[in-house]
């Protein structure tokens, strides 16, 4: 039977790399480890994993934020971050320097490997392009083929699941998309229901594309609804 992944998890305490690596064995994973948050970029680099667990809090001063930002100038694997951090803005943090998931310890085993397996099969899964045309909507422009962003001409980095959120509320611009299709269109279907994820990747897509990320004129929040992405007026 073939290996469904690669793991790399990278933690500085032993017994959680043990723990961890015993989960994902027993579930016909390849893992791979790195105690070192300075090493991790390029073990990532070398290794070509496909995803990784990332803890948050390290000795010294790089920390789980700062590895996951340096994957990202180079790599589009996914990532989850497992940390004891709880707090939102932790979260945030995370997302914004492009985690694609967050568990917090003490965590549940088979939840895990299901986050896992619905990173992983989205990552080897095209999302369905309804149009490989590019979209112009005021300052923002998007080109669906070459997955490049650009606000007043200047180039914005989103991550893959910003991108992928982004193109969807513009192939529906003007248009109120519901929390349940977006969760369903970007994250699968078994995110259905996290609609806290879809909060916090709307709240960091806005802060890179808005003037004004907390008055938003181009994506629009629909209370108890969902979102739409919306056509800027012109001056």
């Amino acid at each position: 039977m073939n290996s469904p992944g690669r793991i790399l998890i990278v933690d500085d305490e032993p017994k959680m790399v043990r723990l961890l690596s015993n989960v994902f064995t027993s579930t016909g994973f390849k893992v791979l480890t790195c105690l070192s948050p300075r090493l991790a970029a390029g073990q990532v680099a070398m290794e070509q994993p496909d995803l990784i667990i990332l803890d948050i809090v390290f000795p010294g001063h790089t920390d789980g934020y700062d590895v996951c930002r340096q994957i990202r100038e180079f790599s589009s694997v996914p990532i989850i971050m497992l940390t004891a951090k709880v707090r939102d803005t932790d979260k945030l943090c995370g997302f914004d320097a492009g985690a694609d998931d967050y568990v917090t310890k003490p965590f549940n085993s088979k939840e895990l490997v299901a986050r896992v397996r619905a990173l992983l099969k989205r990552a080897h899964t095209a999302l369905p392009v309804e149009s490989s045309a590019d979209i112009n909507l005021g300052r923002l422009r998007i080109e669906q083929a070459n997955r490049r962003v650009t606000v007043d001409g200047e180039e914005i980095h989103l991550t893959p699941i910003e991108f992928n959120l982004l193109s969807k509320l513009a192939q529906h611009h003007d248009q109120v998309m519901t929390h349940e299709q977006l969760l369903t269109l970007v994250w699968g279907q078994d995110y259905l229901y996290d609609t806290e994820y879809l909060r916090t990747f709307i709240y960091t897509l806005r802060k890179k594309i808005e003037i004004d990320p907390s008055h938003p004129d181009l994506i629009k929040r629909y209370p108890g609804i969902g979102y739409s992405l919306v056509t800027p007026k012109e001056d």
